[in-house]
């Protein structure tokens, strides 16, 4: 028999697993022949033993060089059947999140804005001090910020995951003259509990433009136009007073809600409005702490989240869903695609 299974053949993976139930399962010839050894005289055991192992080695080794065999030919294409029918191979969609981030962009484009990157990974020099971040504000607080290195003697130098986009903006400032019209979209992160409402990152897109004699009316106009291309021709706006540590004065827009007309529905809390996004006039010591002249120079800067929009959009009401991959969410966006 260690002839015989030394030179076992198969011509495929079927008759391979036969050889395998044949000689090596619990009820194949080898292992009978083990459950015998008990009939063999005691001055024969040993020698007979030793025949046994090698019977069972040979017949594991040869039949594991078959299967290699087999996989090689595979990885090849030596073994693939022309005659097989195509299976249907799903193709992949764009993410929601993409869609609307790419909606976004080309509004802007459209008027005038081009990209601009920055680093994920930022100094708090540019995302916060040049940003007229206070040194107390609460924003630089762990609870807020990932933070990666911290110097203790100098907050400026601090290495951290952006919190907000507006740090690409001032990367880009302190190295171009105005006039500037740029959109800045990217991912951020803040040190927050995941929840239906919130996650620990997500998606912005901020706008920026300087030039001379830019003023609010400017930035009311773009707006404008942007809700009316994004949620339709019917949509209203209004500026509410508002702070943030860049800009002067602050305001948070809102749109007429889409889904009722503004008449008041579950959606937008009965009120007829939903927030969308911040902007506000560029605060001077911004334009001075990036080398921009804020005698001559004005500016206005918006920023709004993807999630945010793309929830107005499609109504999704768990944040969550856009970062766990499910298939069966991302299907539903086929058609948007």
């Amino acid at each position: 028999m260690l002839r015989e299974v030394s030179e076992l053949s198969a011509q495929n993976a079927e008759e391979l697993e036969a050889l395998r139930l044949k000689y090596l399962s619990k009820k194949g010839e080898i292992n009978a022949l083990m459950a015998d050894f008990r009939n063999v005289a005691a001055d024969q055991k040993k020698a007979i033993g030793i025949k046994i192992n090698e019977l069972k080695q040979t017949a594991q080794q040869r039949i594991n060089d078959l299967k290699e065999q087999f996989e090689t030919a595979e990885a090849q294409g030596e073994d693939i059947d022309l005659t097989r029918t195509a299976y249907p191979i799903a193709l992949g969609t764009r993410h929601p999140l993409t869609i609307v981030e790419n909606e976004i962009i080309d509004i802007f484009k459209r008027m005038g804005f081009v990209l601009a990157d920055g680093p994920e990974i930022d100094d708090d020099q540019h995302v916060f001090t040049m940003l007229n971040f206070a040194a107390d504000h609460p924003a630089r607080d762990m609870q807020d910020t990932f933070f990666i290195e911290q110097n203790p003697n100098d907050v400026a130098k601090n290495v951290i995951l952006r919190s907000h986009t507006s740090g690409d903006q001032s990367h880009y400032m302190a190295t171009h003259e105005p006039p500037i019209r740029i959109l800045c979209p990217g991912r951020v992160y803040r040190n927050e509990a995941i929840s239906a409402r919130a996650h620990c990152f997500f998606h912005q897109v901020e706008g920026l433009y300087v030039d001379k004699n830019v003023s609010f009316t400017d930035l009311k106009q773009v707006l404008l136009t942007f809700a009316r291309e994004m949620f339709g021709p019917d949509t209203k706006i209004r500026l509410r007073p508002s702070y943030f540590p860049f800009t002067e004065p602050s305001a948070e827009m809102d749109i007429s809600c889409h889904i009722c007309g503004g008449e008041g529905c579950g959606f937008c809390k009965h009120t007829g409005w939903v927030e969308i996004l911040g902007c506000g006039m560029v605060d001077p010591n911004v334009l001075e702490a990036c080398g921009i002249d804020s005698s001559v120079y004005s500016g206005y800067a918006f920023g709004m989240g993807v999630e945010r929009i793309t929830n107005l959009k499609y109504r999704v009401s768990d944040l969550r869903m856009f970062s766990e991959n499910d298939t069966r969410f991302l299907k539903e966006f086929e058609a948007a695609n």
